[in-house]
């Protein structure tokens, strides 16, 4: 089979380490009654193990290059195949036609991964779980806590969502072309039971830690000066003083629900 150059508009650094690809099926640990989604299969590293243990397998990938390749391989037949970009692709479609919560896996691209993840947050109650091969840093940024240079906007909303683990640390000597960073493999299963913070609207909460981290440098009194004063900031026990990296999801939810609870989110907020 002709060698696939890797395209650096799609960030492609494909899998190729056989002891790594083989504990990330374990850990994915496929089921054939499981309607499961692999975004960006690539050269295929984890779509043909994956296809040994399951009868079908849904794809998404936008390199039409690579979808021919996948063609010439005996486990097609198994594949429902969507050439689409990830961002574009009707989630609720999919669970629809299977009738149950998707399972969504893969090695995303760099470029894209942090919005795809955010994107996949909107359709979250339709989701049992995703694992991702990540950026190191953009891995750490989801899991980071209050006062780390890593937490914000991504950390709060995914923490709002998720219960997050970090499952594998993956070196660059693992993928071809080789990238110049670090790649975690991180599992996000979504809240169902318990639910560890509380927004009325996701939409207000989204809102303000955009508004918080769009001038993290800045303490809250500015940042966030013109929907709370610093006497509303001081009710509810959030020191105005302090960072956006200093405040916690509980905080940011507090917030959110303050500006709903006395309807001053409709000025700054279409919901």
């Amino acid at each position: 089979m002709k060698k696939h150059i890797p395209l650096k508009k799609f960030s492609q650094n494909f899998l190729i380490d056989s002891h790594i690809i083989t504990k990330i099926v374990e850990l994915i640990n496929p089921k054939s009654n499981e309607a499961l989604v692999e975004i960006g299969p690539g050269l295929a590293a984890l779509t043909k193990p994956i296809c040994k243990l399951i009868d079908e397998l849904i794809i998404i990938e936008i390199d039409k290059c690579l979808l021919e390749r996948l063609k010439k391989h005996s486990f097609y037949s198994k594949l429902i195949v969507f050439h689409k970009d990830a961002l574009k692709v009707d989630y609720l479609e999919l669970f629809n036609k299977k009738n149950k919560l998707i399972r969504i896996f893969g090695n995303l691209p760099y470029n894209v991964s942090t919005s795809l993840i955010l994107y996949l947050f909107k359709k979250i109650k339709i989701i049992k779980d995703m694992n991702f091969m990540l950026q190191k840093e953009v891995a750490q940024r989801l899991i980071a806590s209050p006062g780390s240079k890593l937490y914000g906007r991504l950390s709060i909303i995914a923490q709002y969502y998720c219960n997050i683990k970090i499952l594998l640390h993956v070196s660059p000597k693992c993928f071809r072309p080789v990238p110049k960073v670090d790649s975690i493999f991180v599992s996000l299963i979504p809240y169902t039971d318990y639910f560890p913070y509380f927004t009325h609207n996701i939409k207000v909460l989204s809102y303000i830690t955009n508004l918080a981290f769009q001038k993290r440098r800045k303490i809250l009194r500015h940042s966030l000066g013109k929907i709370f004063s610093e006497k509303v900031l001081i009710t509810l026990n959030i020191n105005p003083r302090l960072r956006p990296e200093n405040i916690s999801i509980l905080q940011y939810c507090q917030l959110s629900n303050y500006m709903i609870e006395n309807n001053i989110y409709q000025k700054y907020i279409f919901v």
